[in-house]
């Protein structure tokens, strides 16, 4: 509470701080950051509306339906959870497996369990818990597949074939999970009872994380979480979320066990006008669900289920930490965001693929608020800057107070200063990235191209500057002309 208190003060004290007079010289570069952020937040307030409506009103009911639907069926869906785990801690990987195991051993109509390892340590560690755990229960399988580590979308792909040799039907379901996830004991009974409407083709969950060591990561992450409760309620709402989570989601085992769907996570690949063919090495997650979107299928949200992951900060610094990630998950976005867009409205609906096409365009406005302060206190009056910070402490505590609505309410002081940093990090990474498709690089993967640079190469990425400098470059100069400086 003191703490919202000084933050308040500060606020009240940054607005008087700006004069009447100065608030008239500096009446242009108002407008500009007045009219952005009009629009960025009536869309978070339409989205916030959507949200609303899922989880009071939609959702309940679809789960009432789809409950009773499942009950008035022959039998329950088989389960069967895919798990790939590669250079994750011992203890975490036993926290995982035991909620796996436990999970299996609740799935009314059996479960298969396919974990995919590359360590002899891990499988050891694997088997030893499911025999502790299982005994001789016969309604569990247990399927450890020794791996070379040649990367995620190879194992996964390769599980799915073995999960495929079990013939699964239309009516089970197959749970993906990252190795440093635990899984909700119920969560089959939760899921299976959505796939009884056939034109739905894979579901996602709310997400928890446990971080231990850096509290102001955690914070990050849970402000992350949070914003995705309220953006993926409100994308369920029209019948398709912007991504599958890797970490975990579930899909109809029948479309995870199709042919074309284990061909397009392991040899995913766009052809780009300018840097050519591009397969991808991360983003599985993206390729799953743009297969299930091209095809027509949607996909939900189960707001009332979560999943817990374990993280770690991959650097030292959080801030590095922060872009490292960010990085990765923006580029797996920008990769698959041209070809969702090319579906066109009219066949994954208007709402989906405006928001789709919103990923690019919220790069470029989020960056025009601090181009035209800074040019702003430059050219005219420095007192934009007080003027500005109170306007960002003003709309990112009314947002992070509404966003806290869809976890219960309250949130700590240190979310709105967080938020900014996300939003004007996120989109000038994007701006990066967007020119730079090319790049991929993940956490514990060793997927980071090392071919020697050859001239082609240079030139590729010396393209790749020269264009977002060019587009910075446009962005700014229309921002100039906004506020009166040239």
């Amino acid at each position: 509470m003191i703490g919202h208190l000084a933050y308040l003060a500060a606020l009240v004290a940054l607005t008087t701080a700006v004069t009447s007079q100065a608030t008239s010289n500096l009446s242009p570069a108002l407008f500009v950051i007045g009219a952005i952020g009009l629009w960025r937040y009536s869309w978070a307030a339409v989205n916030f509306g959507r949200a609303a409506v899922y989880i009071l009103w939609a959702y309940p009911r679809q789960r009432a339906g789809a409950e009773r639907a499942y009950a008035a069926r022959s039998g329950p869906a088989h389960a069967y959870f895919m798990v790939t785990t590669y250079k994750i801690e011992a203890s975490i990987t036993t926290r995982v497996y035991r909620s796996i195991f436990l999970a299996a051993a609740r799935s009314e109509g059996g479960a298969t369990i396919v974990a995919s390892v590359v360590d002899e340590a891990d499988s050891r560690i694997i088997q030893d818990l499911f025999e502790r755990l299982q005994g001789g229960s016969g309604s569990v399988k247990l399927i450890v597949d020794r791996i070379p580590g040649t990367g995620k979308r190879d194992a996964i792909a390769r599980s799915l074939r073995l999960i495929g040799r079990e013939a699964p039907s239309r009516r089970d379901v197959l749970i993906f999970v990252d190795g440093d996830s635990c899984v909700p004991v119920d969560i089959v009974a939760r899921a299976a009872p959505f796939f009884t409407n056939p034109r739905v083709g894979a579901l996602t969950t709310d997400e928890g994380v446990e971080i231990p060591d850096d509290p102001l990561f955690r914070n990050w992450f849970n402000l992350r979480f949070m914003q995705r409760q309220a953006m993926m309620s409100s994308m369920a709402l029209g019948g398709r979320v912007l991504t599958l989570t890797g970490r975990m989601s579930v899909v109809r085992a029948d479309l995870a066990t199709d042919p074309s769907f284990i061909q397009q996570v392991q040899y995913d690949r766009i052809d780009h006008w300018r840097l050519g063919e591009i397969r991808f090495l991360t983003g599985d997650d993206k390729s799953t669900w743009f297969w299930l979107l091209s095809r027509g299928y949607h996909m939900t949200y189960l707001p009332d289920v979560s999943s817990i992951s374990m993280e770690t900060q991959p650097l030292d610094g959080f801030c590095e930490s922060a872009f490292v990630l960010m990085r990765r998950w923006f580029g797996n976005m920008m990769r698959t965001n041209a070809r969702a867009l090319s579906l066109g409205p009219g066949r994954i609906g208007a709402f989906t693929w405006w928001s789709i096409l919103d990923q690019r365009l919220s790069i470029w406005t989020t960056l025009a608020g601090p181009i035209a302060v800074l040019a702003t206190a430059f050219f005219i009056d420095p007192l934009v800057i007080p003027a500005y910070c109170a306007w960002v402490m003003f709309t990112r505590y009314v947002f992070c107070a509404v966003l806290s609505l869809f976890r219960g309410g309250g949130f700590p002081i240190i979310y709105p200063p967080l938020l900014y940093f996300s939003q004007i990090s996120a989109a000038a990474i994007k701006s990066g990235v967007i020119f730079r498709l090319d790049r991929q690089k993940w956490t514990r993967q060793a997927t980071k191209q090392t071919a020697p640079v050859s001239a082609a190469i240079w030139l590729r990425h010396a393209t790749s500057t020269g264009m977002q400098a060019l587009a910075l470059g446009w962005l700014a100069l229309g921002v100039f002309v906004m506020t009166d400086i040239l």
